[in-house]
């Protein structure tokens, strides 16, 4: 393999807006990856329904075609 090639691939710390907390490998630089949704609360997998709004994606749209 070439040198200085590949990224940097180490473990970091994953938390989640709900506070969960579990390490993984990645090229991310720093030592956390912060998270909107996890395992422990996706809809899927909680078979729960959770609105998630964080970038204001429907206000934006809403706002681009005059809709009330």
């Amino acid at each position: 393999m070439k040198k200085d090639l590949h990224p940097d691939y180490h473990e970091v710390t994953v938390v989640c807006a709900c506070g969960n907390t579990f390490k993984t490998g990645s090229c991310v630089k720093g030592d956390t990856l912060k998270i909107d949704i996890c395992n422990k609360c996706h809809p899927f997998y909680t078979g729960k329904k959770k609105v998630v709004d964080a970038s204001g994606a429907v206000e934006n749209f809403k706002k681009k075609y005059n809709i009330e």
